[in-house]
This record gives structure tokens, C-alpha cells and sequence, in this order.
């Protein structure tokens, strides 16, 4: 039942290598055109590229675990606890990278580290997306390893879910909208998945649950409460989704429509990873493929001059600085549609590489991810010195990509 047991697969980086396989392993290639060689060389660059930034951040960030005295004091205890959304965001980047590369030192500290916290979710808000999203993980070394011992804790809770499946709207609240978290609070739409972070914390581990036990029960119930979500969050008008029912009408100081960067980029991602873990032959699986093209088709049209995504995608005056969350996921998302050739447009590659070039900028030379915005639900202000955990997550997750980059 294990459907992604034992796969991962080394990509091959070597620059010479690629190099010589693409001019037929002819080292001189003089009659191969100027330009089709620099980009080969532009191309091997950008892999080598993913794979130094990738392991740098992802090693820097596991050092500083211990030590996150950077991130606010607000935001720092619930960072500290591996079982909360912001660090098991973090590990859904290092998962896709570890998978993709091979990397065995990555694969024994998530091992390590799930053990320790005894698979288990946190369980005073058994309903909540964001405490699912460690989940991925228990469930992705489940797949990889065949720990079955990973799976129970999870499927406990996914189980008294679907015993007890919440009926409220999906309209947010302010009188609801922090979450206490506790089981059906009355008018909580957080019970459901009703804002767009949920969208990337939740439904994936769903789909893992059924792949993993053959129980189509799990998919079933991810399918339905992500289209519902989907559905509602998601503007036709301009192809991009509200962070929830509260920005509907909203507009900027500058009079435009709020659409969060981060907000965005935490669908645009989940999607392609939703996709990769579904059956060939599921049938929402051309809507899943239509709703990405959508949201593609959008942002593609709102990468800033210096590659970024602004945190106000539809308004980039709102906060000029850089911002790596965001920018990060949104870029996953393009180089899969590329790498996959779901994504067709001419300028799609550019844009893709541009933004993997404005990533580059916002390393330091430790491996520190820069310019992320902190925890929120709108556009906020960003410093270079600001740093979190799922912004390197996200920096892990476009690494994933550009490192087979091929165009």
C-alpha cells in the first residue's frame, strides 16, 4: 500500500555532465550555436545554484532550531514546537528536497525528529488545518521507509474528523477568526478549511493518508472540503485567491483589491503537491490541473522588476521591500508547471528563472533565508533581517525544482 515507498532518486548535477550529454559529448561543439550553449551553461548554473542554496539554508536553519532568538518573541515559543504550522512548514520544504536529491542526512534528522515528538499532532485543535500540517511529514516517512508507525497517531484524529465531520459555513469571523481551537466552536469556520494557508496545511496529508492505507475515505473527504474552499476563495476576476471571507471587499490605502502574496503562494504551491500525490486517474485531477493554470495565468502577469512577488500582489506600492515566502512558493509552483509542461507560455521560463535569481539575492552567505515576512494574514511591512522557518521551507520547495531545471 505504500505508493511512494523507497523512491527516492538522485538528480545527477555534475555541470561537466550535463554539458556533455547535451552536446552530445562533444567537448568542442563548434558548430552548436552561441547561444544554445550559454543557455546550457545558464541551465547547469541554476541547478548547481538549488543545490548550494538548498543545502545551506536547510542546514542553517536546523542549527538555529535551537536557538530562535531572531524571530519575535511573539511567534517564538509556538515556532520552537515542531508539531506547529510554522517550523512543519519548514519540514514539507526539506521532505521535497530530501526526495529529490537523496539526501540521507536530511532523511535521518526528520526521522530523529518524528520519533521525538512520538508521531503525534497537536491535539487541543484536532479540527484545525494548521495543526495537520506536520502530518505531511510522519506521512511522507511513512511512504518513503515504511513506518507504519508513523501513520496511527494521525489517522486517529483524521478518523473522529470524519465521525464528527463539522457542517459550519465558511465565512471568517473576527470574533472567531484567532481560533481557540477548541472542538466546534460555535461559528469557528477554522473547524473547515476557510482561509487560504489552510489550503497548503491540510488537504495533502489527506491524500497521503489514502495512499498510504488504501482507504479512499481520506481523499474522498480532502477532495470535497478543498473544492468547497476553492470555490470560495477564489476570484475568476482575477485569478488569485482572498486570504479569507473578511477581504472580499477590501481595498489597499492605494484603493486595490488585497490579494496576500504569502496568502497565495501557500495555494499556489499546495496544488502542485496535491496533484503529484494523486491518482493518475482521479477524476478531479483535470480541476485540480485547470484551477493551477488559473492562478499560473495570474501570477505569472505580477512578478516585480527585481523578481519578487510583492506581499500585495495587486498592489506593489503597499510594501516595496522584497518578500521570500511568497516569492518562494509562487516560484515552486511556476518551475513545476514548467518542468511538468503544464505550463505553456512562451514567458514562463524567464519568469521563472527570475525569480529563482531574486532568491539567489535574499541568501546570506550562512544560509540564512532573508526577507520573510513574519507570521500574519495580510501584507506586511518586511525587513532583511526578518527570517522564518517557513520561509525556508518555501526556499527548499522552488530548490526542489530548479535543481532538475531543464526549460
Amino acid at each position: 500500500m505504500f505508493k511512494h515507498a523507497m523512491k527516492l532518486a538522485a538528480i545527477p548535477l555534475a555541470v561537466g555532465t550535463l554539458l556533455a550529454g547535451c552536446s552530445g559529448g562533444n567537448t568542442s561543439s563548434s558548430s552548436e550555436p552561441a547561444s544554445a550553449k550559454t543557455e546550457v551553461t545558464q541551465v547547469a548554473q541554476i541547478r548547481e545554484s538549488a543545490k548550494d542554496i538548498a543545502t545551506r539554508s536547510g542546514k542553517w536553519q536546523i542549527e538555529q532550531l535551537g536557538n530562535l532568538t531572531y524571530i519575535p518573541e511573539s511567534h517564538r515559543l509556538k515556532s520552537e514546537n515542531a508539531k506547529f504550522w510554522i517550523q512543519a512548514a519548514f519540514y514539507i520544504g526539506l521532505t521535497r528536497w530530501t526526495e529529490t536529491v537523496n539526501d540521507k542526512e536530511f532523511l535521518e534528522f526528520m526521522k530523529g525528529m518524528a520519533k521525538k515528538e512520538n508521531y503525534e499532532l497537536l491535539l487541543d485543535r484536532p479540527f484545525h488545518a494548521d495543526d495537520h500540517t506536520i502530518a505531511q511529514t510522519y506521512l511522507w516517512l511513512a511512504e518513503q521507509t515504511g513506518n507504519k508507525e508513523a501513520i496511527k497517531p494521525t489517522q486517529d484524529v483524521f478518523d473522529m474528523i470524519l465521525a464528527n465531520k463539522p457542517t459550519v459555513g465558511l465565512e471568517m469571523l473576527d470574533s472567531t477568526a484567532s481560533g481557540s481551537g477548541k472542538v466546534h466552536l460555535e461559528g469557528n469556520c477554522q473547524d473547515r478549511w476557510c482561509w487560504a494557508d489552510a489550503l497548503f496545511m491540510a488537504p495533502r496529508a489527506w491524500v497521503q493518508m489514502t495512499n498510504i492505507t488504501g482507504d479512499p475515505k481520506y481523499l474522498e473527504y480532502a477532495d470535497q472540503e478543498f473544492w468547497a474552499a476553492a470555490d470560495y476563495l477564489f476570484s475568476d476576476k482575477y485569478g488569485l485567491f482572498f486570504r479569507d471571507s473578511r477581504y472580499f471587499d477590501l481595498k489597499s490605502d492605494n484603493g486595490e483589491p488585497v490579494f496576500w502574496g504569502r496568502g497565495n503562494g501557500w495555494v499556489f504551491a499546495a496544488i502542485p503537491l496535491i496533484i503529484d500525490e494523486l491518482p493518475k486517474d482521479h477524476p478531479s485531477r483535470p480541476r485540480y490541473i485547470e484551477l493551477y493554470k488559473k492562478n499560473a495565468a495570474a501570477l505569472l502577469k505580477l512578478q516585480t522588476s527585481e523578481g519578487y512577488w510583492p506581499a500585495s500582489l495587486m498592489d506593489p506600492d503597499k510594501v516595496k521591500t522584497p518578500e521570500i515566502s511568497g516569492t518562494g512558493f509562487i516560484t515552486f509552483g511556476l518551475a513545476w508547471g514548467v518542468n511538468k509542461g503544464i505550463l505553456t507560455q512562451p514567458e514562463a521560463p524567464e519568469i521563472v528563472e527570475k525569480g529563482w535569481f531574486a532568491i539567489e539575492k535574499a541568501i546570506a552567505e550562512d544560509g540564512r533565508v532573508n526577507w520573510v515576512q513574519h507570521v500574519g494574514k495580510s501584507p506586511d511591512p518586511v525587513k532583511k533581517t526578518d527570517s522564518q522557518l517557513y520561509g525556508t521551507g518555501a526556499v527548499l520547495l522552488a530548490a526542489s525544482e530548479m535543481v532538475k531545471w531543464s526549460k
